[in-house]
């Protein structure tokens, strides 16, 4: 029996260490956030974020996560009434068409943001499309929305900095 802190509660699972984080949220802790794309931490579905970074939940066994680890998923991200900044401006933008790649997406944007602007000089557009493009390729879109990710990012990033309402 392990604790795992997850959306800022706790909660008691029964597992194998070398159970993938994302079949314990999923399956033990019902999180349906994270989702399984490829299992071998290629697509970024699965994209959570475990004391601040963001990792692929799919590769992360149980039993490597540090003892008072935080994890974060899409759903501790922010809520209806308070969405983060990121999730406002998917919304904004149209960003999703399937949804199924948007949970990972939105958190490697989230912690991109949290690492490069958040608290931090306004970067150029030109900056910001290169941080934009280091990150987020590595996340797969099938529908291929990936100039309204942009958009959402580069909105977001604005209203981080507080360039924008």
């Amino acid at each position: 029996m392990r604790v795992i802190w997850v959306d800022g509660e706790s909660h008691n699972v029964d597992v194998e260490d070398d159970m993938p984080l994302l079949w314990v949220l999923r399956d033990e802790l019902g999180c349906t956030g994270p989702k399984y794309g490829c299992g071998i931490a290629m697509c970024g579905a699965c994209t959570v974020h475990v004391d601040d970074r963001p990792v692929r939940s799919c590769s992360l066994r149980i039993g490597d996560l540090k003892e008072d680890a935080k994890v974060i998923t899409i759903a501790g991200q922010g809520t209806p009434q308070a969405l983060h900044a990121v999730q406002a401006a998917w919304i904004e933008h149209q960003v999703a068409q399937c949804g199924y790649c948007q949970p990972g997406q939105i958190m490697a944007a989230t912690a991109l943001l949290d690492a490069t602007v958040k608290g931090r000089p306004p970067l150029s557009d030109k900056e910001l499309d290169g941080q934009i493009d280091r990150v987020m390729s590595a996340n797969l879109c099938r529908c291929g929305t990936y100039t309204r990710i942009r958009a959402a990012i580069r909105t977001a990033a604005r209203k981080l900095q507080g360039s924008e309402p």
